[in-house]
């Protein structure tokens, strides 16, 4: 639970994190925007200028119409909107040709307002107005012997700024959503597969408990009747004892890997010298061999190998190595080496059997699997061996290499830290 509000809280942070970074890219953009819009008005406003500094068709029309004066024999109200159309036509071709293409308005104006030119177009007093004035020179203020101020007004610009980054933002959003969306379909499926993996490994551990009762009824039976069976059905007795021994030690296996990956905390480490421990075991083995006709060597440092560890697990693991390595050899030839190095305690198990392919390396150590031979096992197993020896040597701070080369061998190679005794 407190590892899934991790995850949530660093989703929701990252996600901030990127509406934040979106929203500065925003802020960047909509900067440039109005820097290029203004940069593109000083422009448009140097042409209008330039034009009407000349005495031309327009500004002679808006010097009439202006002034008051009747060379075109029509009346000023008349003269006046058609001077407001035609500044208005041309104030808009000179926007286009650098570009601007937005609402706008004009008012062209003499310092003491006396004289003044209203565009069409006009915007509410309610409407966030930006103002550029450009004072005009030349044939204008002469005429009317004025100052002549031409302004541009813009409205609602943030929306054009906005407009002119549409190739930044729509695909911005958009790849947020998908990454929002992608995150939390990924989260979704993480922990529907952890539940369906908590409720597997919930129903192996009750099926694995509800079968030690049955087994150990068997076990007690077999004894019972090993005392008053008959001397020649005692061979029977034996073999069905020896199964019963054999599927107990496959539900023991199942149970302590599920306990390694249900309860962290359920290694007890000890501090311990396990050089003597290792030699038992290396010395139990070797009996093994000599009773099943198979070659077991094995060196030891003798040296203490001070560590902390949790020897039930430790056993385990290293006898659940030893017989892998007699399992998958014709003619077992297996050897194991300890030697401390560095600080840390090296135990190295060689054999001369199949050997493992590359491919097959990376997944080895995988809960259930196995290496596949076609649709026969020659060895029988769950594949749960190697996962064990892996969670129990990360339960005690260490790492397992495997070296394999096919119709050569394998070696396995366990390095733990040791400690330093006083």
């Amino acid at each position: 639970m407190k590892r899934r509000k991790i995850y949530i809280a660093v989703f929701i942070i990252s996600v901030v994190g990127l509406f934040v970074v979106q929203y500065q890219y925003l802020r960047i953009g909509l900067n440039l925007a109005e820097v290029q819009f203004e940069q593109k008005i000083e422009r448009a406003g140097n042409n209008l200028k330039k034009v009407l500094a000349e005495e031309n068709q327009l500004s002679f029309l808006i010097a009439q119409s202006l002034t008051g004066q009747n060379y075109f024999s029509l009346s000023r109200d008349s003269l006046q909107d058609a001077s407001r159309h035609f500044l208005n036509d041309f104030v808009k071709d000179r926007l286009a040709a650098n570009k601007i293409d937005t609402d706008f308005s004009y008012h062209l104006y003499t310092e003491d307002d006396s004289l003044t030119l209203i565009s069409p177009t006009t915007f509410s007093s309610k409407d966030s107005i930006i103002k550029y004035p450009i004072k005009l020179e030349g044939y204008l203020p002469l005429m009317l012997e004025k100052e002549v101020t031409l302004e541009l007004q813009f409205k609602n610009l943030n929306s054009y700024f906005l407009s002119q980054l549409h190739g930044l933002l729509i695909p911005g959003l958009l790849f947020l959503a998908i990454i929002i969306f992608v995150v939390i379909w990924m989260l979704r499926l993480f922990y529907w597969q952890r539940n369906l993996i908590t409720i597997t490994n919930d129903f192996i551990n009750n099926l694995t408990h509800e079968l030690k009762t049955p087994v150990f009824s068997i076990g007690v039976a077999t004894k019972i009747l090993e005392e008053d069976i008959e001397e020649s059905k005692k061979p029977i007795v034996l073999q069905i004892r020896k199964q019963v021994a054999r599927l107990n030690k496959h539900i023991e296996q199942v149970l302590d890997l599920a306990s390694l990956e249900n309860r962290k905390r359920y290694i007890q480490l000890e501090e311990k010298d396990l050089r003597p421990e290792l030699l038992q075991w290396c010395e139990d083995f070797k009996l093994l061999s000599q009773l099943e006709n198979f070659e077991f060597n094995f060196h030891l440092e003798p040296v203490p190998y001070n560590m902390k560890v949790a020897l039930p697990h430790f056993e385990n693991a290293i006898n659940n190595l030893l017989d892998n390595a007699k399992k998958y050899a014709e003619d077992p030839i297996i050897s194991l080496k300890a030697f401390s190095k560095k600080n840390d305690l090296h135990i190295v198990i060689s054999d001369n059997g199949s050997g493992i392919s590359d491919k097959e390396k990376r997944r080895i150590f995988k809960k259930f699997y196995r290496v596949p031979e076609g649709d026969l096992h020659s060895v029988k197993g769950y594949g749960l061996g190697l996962n064990y020896v892996q969670e129990v040597i990360k339960r005690h701070k260490g790492q397992i290499k495997l070296e394999s080369k096919l119709q050569v061998g394998t070696q396995i190679i366990i390095i733990i830290p040791l400690i330093n005794v006083d």
